[in-house]
This record gives C-alpha cells, structure tokens and sequence, in this order.
C-alpha cells in the first residue's frame, strides 16, 4: 500500500478516537458511563465480528483457548478503561482528557522497564520527566504551588488512572500472539458486554428520553473510534510497524483540542503550555530526535 495512503489512514484513525473525546463529553450528559461503555461494545462487537470473520478467518479453537487473558483485556482494557474515561469527562474537559492521555508513551516506557525487563534510557527519563511537568501544569491549570496543596480536578485524576489501566492492559495484549488483533477485540467485546449486561439491565435507561445529539454520539462512537480506528491501526502497524506508527498518537490532543474550539470550547494558556511539554516528552522518550539525527549523518 502506498505510503501516503497509509498516513491518511493513521490520520482519520487518530481524528477518529479525538471525536471519542469530544462526543463523550456531550454523551455522558444524559447516559452513565456504563450505559456508554455498555452500549458502544455492544454494538461494536456485532460489526467486529463480521469484519474479524471475513478479514482472519480465526481458529476459534485457538481463540477459546486464550479465554482467560481474552477476559482479563476485556475488563481492563473494555469495561475499566472506558468507564473511566466516560467517568472523567463527567469532570474534566475533552481537551484535558487528551492532553493527560499523551502521558500514555512515557507511562508505557515505566512500565515496560519494571514488568518486561526493557532498558530505559537517560533520553528517555529526560523525556518522562518533561512529560510529567506538562501534565502537572495541565493538573493544575498553570498554577504549579498547586501540587504540595493535593487538590486537583477529579476528573483528570481518573484520567490519569485510565492511562495506568491503558498500559497494564496493553503490556497484557502483546503477550496474546495466537488470536489475530481484530479477533482479540471482537472476542473481548463480547466477553465485555455480557459481564456489564446485568449491571446495565439492573441500572436501567429510558431510551425514549435521549436526545438525537446523544444517538449520534453513540453511532459516531461505535463505528468510527471502535471499528474504524482499530482496523486502521492495525493496517499502519502491518505497513510501517509499531514505533512509527505510535508517533501519530500524538495526534490525538490536537486534534481534540481543534474540534473542541471549532465547537466554541476555550483553549487556555495552561492546556498549550502543558500540552506541548507532553509532546516534547513524548518525543524525547520515542527517541524520534536520535532517529532524526542518524539520517542526517547518513
């Protein structure tokens, strides 16, 4: 596939998953998390099947036999994950949420280090720490003294727990090589969606008193974030490979915060200032700039 056709792809997949953020915001103001998150796999799960059926043709003796991992991603990675985040946005900005989840990369490099014996560099430490400092700005909306005070906005707190959950389920989803990755997904949905149905059908939902904006939500949050973002990813991690690939998640805050200010959502001093920093540790600790450089030289 040609490359350009590619980076389109990784493009509308991460502009995809920034909707996510910002129609959840909108979203979780008439349904609760769980109706959310119960709905959207749901219904994802239906369209992923079919498309994990005509694209892998998977083993599904193979994939039973993986289904104790298959349900520890579907709870970290489906249902924990995802209610936090509907959770967080309860509280927080789109823009905010983003701008924490850019913390992801430097979180996953920690984690990579402690639990998969990877060595992490000095570049990478200088990277994590810079990160670090912009999210406490974004935490603290500029206001740094904040920090020694413990109080912060709830819903970037969540955030932050999101991401832990993100990464342990990541670092759990890459020792799973037998199931194909839209498999995994689809299966992992489903396993999902039948452990919340009880909590859902027990917590209950007037679905006559939901507004149009919230059905469109809904729609918009299955089919793209859920099923079109994921099958892009996985072409660019085919095509490319995953350290080139994990460069476009940088995308995603800004993409957010576009939106977010074309829908008239302020942007503050705080969020760019943090933001940017999150970049440049993320782009320090990917150690893009070291590949930079080796093709300068060469």
């Amino acid at each position: 596939m040609n490359k350009y056709r590619i980076w389109l792809l990784l493009v509308l997949c991460n502009l995809f998953w920034a909707g996510n953020y910002v129609f959840g915001k909108y979203v979780v103001l008439e349904m609760s998390p769980l109706w959310i998150t119960f709905s959207r796999w749901l219904l994802a799960s239906f369209i992923l099947t079919a498309i994990a059926y005509t694209l892998e043709r998977p083993n599904l003796q193979v994939v039973a036999r993986q289904w104790k991992t298959l349900t520890v991603m579907a709870i970290l990675g489906i249902i924990i994950y995802t209610l936090l985040l509907y959770e967080a946005l309860n509280y927080t900005s789109s823009t905010n949420a983003a701008l924490v989840s850019a913390l992801n990369p430097a979180i996953m490099a920690i984690f990579a280090a402690i639990i998969l014996k990877e060595r992490i560099s000095r570049g990478q430490i200088v990277g994590i720490g810079i990160s670090l400092i912009g999210v406490f700005i974004i935490l603290t909306r500029g206001n740094l003294g904040q920090v020694l005070k413990g109080s912060y906005n709830k819903g970037d707190l969540l955030m932050l727990v999101a991401i832990l959950i993100w990464t342990i389920y990541s670092i759990i989803s890459k020792r799973l090589k037998q199931v194909p990755p839209i498999t995994a997904t689809a299966a992992s949905a489903i396993i999902a969606t039948i452990i919340m149905a009880p909590f859902a059908i027990y917590q209950g939902i007037d679905l006559r008193a939901l507004s149009p904006i919230v059905w469109t939500g809904i729609s918009y949050i299955t089919i793209f974030p859920s099923v079109f973002s994921f099958i892009f990813w996985n072409i660019g991690i085919k095509e490319l490979g995953a350290n080139k690939t994990a460069i476009f998640l940088n995308l995603i805050p800004v993409f957010t915060a576009i939106i977010s200010w074309s829908l008239g959502n302020e942007i503050t001093t705080a969020q760019l200032l943090g933001g940017l920093l999150v970049f440049l540790g993320v782009y320090v600790t990917t150690g893009t700039w070291k590949t930079k450089l080796k093709i300068q030289k060469e």
